[in-house]
């Protein structure tokens, strides 16, 4: 079978690490700093990009390396890199093609980390962002746009408002524009969605949540789909279509074709800022993804039947999931992800924001944490926790009630996830 071809179940199994004759089955922790070589010249041609190879982990290291090539695989993409955390791989994804006096359209309605990201402190290094409503229409939405803009971004799941994005929407808004579609992908994971697809050209990941999905490790993923075509709009990219100085003046898109974007994002700015994660943390996470596809599908069924459960109850005001039938979201949720969303599930009560905290303190199986989409059920409060830092009205700008409850779904038993709820209701 070509590797093009393999399923998603094998690829998170298989995908990354191809172990020769005689080398270890399971992929090791290359826990080292630093590598050797016997020529001089060899580390030369590595540091000019003539040659690719392991000289320092902070450019390159053949754990993180498997990992990053196992989600680029599993995403449809050309390239990948992995960071140091989600808001990390956001932040790269952007300051890649992002220069002081630019501008960024994203939806509202996303993580208000990345929110804070955008509007302050992208903000302080003359990066632009204006917030847009995911739901508007294509009219009112192209008005964002300007001459500076240089690319979009949206969430495939808003965290933690649940907005499913209309992808071809968006794509078509962004490519008309000459920018490319930068799409978080966390909720959804590629078992779910594959935004490349549905025309996205570079997806994201917080792979701190389904894809570690054990809560041990902080980290991101930046996927190149390999499709923006980024001389062609050689005026508005500089950064990958110009020589760069700080490499004897190679241009990326002629020396590394399809490659460019992820090649500069791992040579310029994690040699320049260096949000890595450590081997240890890459090899946890890929025994993480090696039950995402059995992991993922059980937190959707759970999700299903909780808010199923909560929808029947007369003291909740409100249910938001979008593989619930007659969700706002639910048609788009079936269209893009017809086998499942995630395990997130957004609700209200009838007492308001009081009621949420006393119900959340009486949780036994669910936990608050600051953690959202590991195999334990969590629960959160938004508007004091997530995005404490929002005012009221962006609050509702993000889709956030300050009222709302956010639940993550875990993988335990059903049954005693919605008797917790119960005893803590009652």
């Amino acid at each position: 079978m070509s590797q093009d071809k393999r399923s998603r179940e094998t690829i998170c199994i298989q995908g990354g690490w191809q172990p020769k004759s005689g080398e270890p089955r399971v992929l090791p922790i290359y826990q080292s700093t630093t590598f050797k070589y016997d020529d001089s010249d060899q580390m030369g041609r590595l540091f000019d990009l003539e040659e690719s190879g392991y000289f320092y982990t902070r450019l390159a290291n053949p754990t993180n390396d498997a990992v990053a090539a196992k989600i680029c695989e599993l995403e449809g993409g050309v390239a990948a890199i992995l960071t140091s955390s989600g808001q990390a791989a956001n932040f790269f994804a952007l300051l890649n093609i992002c220069n002081a006096g630019d501008h960024v359209i994203s939806s509202a309605t996303i993580y208000g980390g990345s929110t804070n990201l955008f509007t302050v402190t992208l903000k302080k290094m003359g990066i632009e962002s204006t917030l847009v409503d995911p739901d508007a229409s294509e009219e009112e939405l192209s008005k964002a746009f300007r001459p500076n803009t240089k690319a979009v971004f949206a969430e495939t799941i808003a965290n933690p408002a649940l907005v499913v994005l209309d992808i071809e929407k968006f794509a078509r808004l962004a490519h008309s524009h000459g920018v490319p579609l930068i799409i978080d992908n966390t909720f959804a994971t590629p078992i779910n969605c594959r935004p490349f697809e549905w025309g996205a050209d570079i997806v994201t990941h917080s792979t701190t949540k389904y894809m570690d999905g054990h809560a041990t490790s902080v980290g991101g993923c930046i996927v190149d789909s390999g499709n923006f075509d980024w001389d062609a709009q050689k005026d508005k990219f500089p950064g990958l279509t110009t020589p760069d100085e700080s490499y004897h003046g190679i241009i990326y898109t002629e020396k590394f074709g399809k490659g460019a974007y992820i090649t500069k994002a791992t040579v310029q700015l994690m040699r320049d800022l260096g949000s890595i994660p450590s081997p240890m943390s890459s090899f946890l996470l890929n025994i993480g993804l090696e039950t995402l596809h059995l992991r993922v599908p059980r937190h959707c069924e759970n999700a299903l039947k909780v808010a199923s459960y909560l929808q029947s109850r007369d003291d909740v005001a409100w249910v938001k999931y979008p593989g619930l039938e007659g969700d706002q979201y639910y048609d788009l949720a079936k269209k893009y992800m017809p086998d499942g969303t995630c395990g997130v599930i957004s609700f209200g009560l009838k007492g308001g924001r009081g009621a949420a905290v006393t119900f959340m303190d009486k949780l036994k199986v669910a936990a608050i944490v600051t953690h959202v989409a590991d195999a334990r059920t969590s629960v959160l409060h938004p508007a004091s926790h997530t995005h404490r830092q929002l005012t009221d009205e962006q609050l509702v700008e993000a889709g956030v009630d300050p009222s709302m409850i956010r639940f993550s779904v875990g993988i335990e038993n059903a049954e005693d996830i919605i008797a917790d709820i119960k005893q803590a209701l009652e």
